[in-house]
């Protein structure tokens, strides 16, 4: 990931998958497009149904680094059906 939305939030009454949920509709909100990916502190490390959760020593306790995998994205790209053409 070479670019994101880089999210801190300190409250502790709410969950990590709260917090990223939030982070992930902020970074929709402002890039137009739906996060696949979201870096964490290793101590921090939790699952989420939707994002992908990655370990990452670079990044902060409390902090959520939200984007979009190029690789993951350039398989999406190759795997969608071609709309209007046929195949022979």
């Amino acid at each position: 990931m070479r670019e994101g939305l880089l999210w801190f939030d300190p409250d502790k009454r709410r969950t990590p998958q709260e917090k990223l949920d939030q982070a992930a509709a902020r970074y929709t909100e402002r890039f137009g497009r739906q996060p696949d990916t979201c870096h964490v502190n290793p101590a921090e490390l939790f699952e989420h149904p939707t994002l992908r959760v990655i370990p990452d020593p670079a990044v902060l306790p409390r902090h959520f680094w939200v984007g979009e995998d190029q690789e993951m994205a350039a398989a999406r790209r190759e795997q969608r059906p071609l709309r209007g053409r046929k195949i022979a």
